[in-house]
């Protein structure tokens, strides 16, 4: 165990918007879609539409899906990621353990002055992105880049990727194997991870190859076959085309099919949120039983102690 009362390790996921309202989620979109990590249009093109189309015609058809997953604490994202974090403050109580967003609050560099203010010295930035991408990963450490020199005393650690780590992919396949000994085991399953633009990962993003790796390494630790279980991507943005097979369209043509029973997992997501719960657990189950199909949905780890586990490891290793 390490004793290091100035050393502390922030869990960072996406963000969130503070309500289920339209112009906090207005509020949030307008941060996260002017990332030129997730929309990569020059500000002068990308700007008047994103505040003259886009915001407007988004944040209430947004707010309305969250409020469908809203829970009695706040935002799942949010609520989810706290209890993870102080799940890890419990494994790693002579560390500072604290939860930040890229997007909207508690803001990753407000968290980061606050822990250097704190008397922090050493600090692992731990992004809830198992899988590297330059859309997510990347975003989070060209923030840290950005306030490092204001804090020379404090040394900045952050991982990178976790997408075949053994402790994770074991705590991904032990959710899976708990859920069907409590439901039963469906026909198929299918990994559904967030997609990409293509453009990106033919400029050289390693995600698609990082989320193979996972999907892989979660299907061998469950001893399924190559005919098992699929792979796929969701939350296709605006008309070009992104990493395909889309996960929709592959759940739809599984019914068509024959195939009467699937099971969905996300294991890019770190905790369930409003693509995990509105988007799949919601829409897609929706769809496929509409095609004479029954799919199931199997949750993100969340809090799980299997999860919180293979984190706090991460964040050790990441100080030795």
């Amino acid at each position: 165990m390490i004793d290091a009362p100035d050393t502390a390790v922030l869990a960072v996921n996406l963000g969130t918007p503070e309500t289920p309202t339209a112009p906090a989620v207005r509020r949030y979109l307008a941060e996260f879609l002017s990332d030129p990590r997730v929309v990569a249009i020059p500000p002068l093109l990308w700007k008047p539409l994103l505040y003259g189309l886009i915001l407007p015609l988004r944040s209430g058809r947004s707010a309305a899906k969250y409020a469908q997953v809203w829970l009695p604490d706040g935002s799942p994202l949010m609520v989810h990621t706290r209890r993870l974090a102080e799940a890890m403050q419990q494994l790693m109580p002579n560390l500072r353990v604290r939860h930040a967003m890229r997007y909207g609050a508690p803001a990753l560099t407000a968290e980061l002055d606050r822990l250097a203010a704190e008397g922090m010295r050493r600090i692992v930035v731990l992004p809830l992105y198992p899988q590297y991408s330059t859309t997510t990963t990347a975003s989070i450490e060209d923030q840290v880049r950005d306030w490092q020199p204001r804090h020379p005393g404090v040394t900045v650690t952050l991982v990178r990727d976790y997408a075949v780590d053994p402790d994770w992919v074991a705590a991904v396949a032990g959710s899976i194997r708990q859920w069907w000994a409590e439901h039963g085991r469906g026909e198929r399953l299918v990994f559904s991870f967030h997609g990409i633009p293509q453009r990106l990962a033919d400029a050289g993003d390693p995600y698609p190859q990082r989320c193979e790796a996972s999907a892989k390494a979660i299907a061998q630790a469950l001893e399924l076959g190559p005919d098992d279980w699929q792979l796929t991507y969701q939350s296709r943005f605006g008309r070009e085309k992104w990493l395909q097979p889309y996960a929709e369209p592959t759940l739809w043509a599984m019914a068509e099919r024959g195939i009467r029973k699937i099971d969905v997992v996300c294991p890019g997501f770190a905790t369930d949120c409003l693509e995990t719960l509105e988007e799949v657990a919601m829409g897609f189950t929706e769809t496929v039983a509409e095609r004479g199909a029954q799919m199931r949905y199997i949750p993100c780890l969340n809090a799980d102690p299997a999860h919180a586990l293979a984190l706090s490891r991460l964040s050790i290793a990441a100080l030795t």
